[in-house]
């Protein structure tokens, strides 16, 4: 089952989830897959609540990805430096690989954290797409 429950925000946003049914996923491709990393089904596959609300709905999750990014690159990058000792150079060097390896999760948790901001779980839809 894991740490988190499926009726659980965390779980809906971190797994890349429908935030009404904790089922369905929000992009076409896997987490990590770099092949259409950007796009999203237009629906939920099972309940089908609309991902895309409004024409730019998606502006806020920008912000939470920048202070995701941000908070990120700030403490690797001191770690690196002040823990471990790297030279200023060596540890953006590095950073710069850490991030471009993550930025399509980062952009994908943050589009999942928004929609999740806004839409609420429904276990009564949730009970009704697993038993379907």
């Amino acid at each position: 089952m894991g740490i988190v429950k499926r009726s659980s925000k965390i779980y809906s946003t971190f797994n890349l989830k429908c935030p009404r049914c904790h089922q369905g996923d929000l992009f076409f491709t896997p987490t990590f897959s770099f092949r259409k990393p950007f796009d999203m089904h237009k629906n939920c596959p099972l309940c089908q609540q609309d991902y895309e609300p409004e024409p730019g709905f998606y502006y806020g999750a920008m912000f939470i990805s920048y202070i995701i990014t941000g908070f990120f690159c700030l403490g690797f990058t001191m770690f690196l430096h002040w823990v471990l000792g790297l030279s200023i150079a060596t540890s953006f060097g590095i950073l710069l690989a850490v991030c471009a390896i993550f930025f399509v999760y980062i952009f994908r948790v943050a589009r999942s954290g928004w929609i999740n901001l806004n839409v609420r779980y429904d276990p009564q839809k949730a009970k009704l797409v697993s038993n379907e």
